[in-house]
């Protein structure tokens, strides 16, 4: 059986994010952005701010699935 992810509207709009890496393969998104450059800025930041911490830019891409109720054409 798949898991259902629910993606709000906001994290649509913001694709762009950085994640902070954590022991034990885990991971914390600290921001999301809508654009690359405002993501890599911040990401500067926080590596200036935080050196001993890990963090990655990813770009979160959602994928859209059609549901039964979906009519739109194919």
């Amino acid at each position: 059986m798949s898991e259902k992810v629910v993606v709000t509207y906001s994290e649509q709009l913001h694709p762009w994010c950085i994640i902070r890496v954590l022991p034990d393969n885990q991971h914390q998104i600290v921001a999301r952005f809508r654009r690359q450059n405002e993501a890599t800025a911040y990401l500067q930041v926080l590596h200036n701010s935080a050196k001993t911490a890990k963090f990655l830019l990813i770009f979160e891409v959602q994928e859209l699935r059609k549901t039964p109720d979906d009519h739109t054409l194919s």
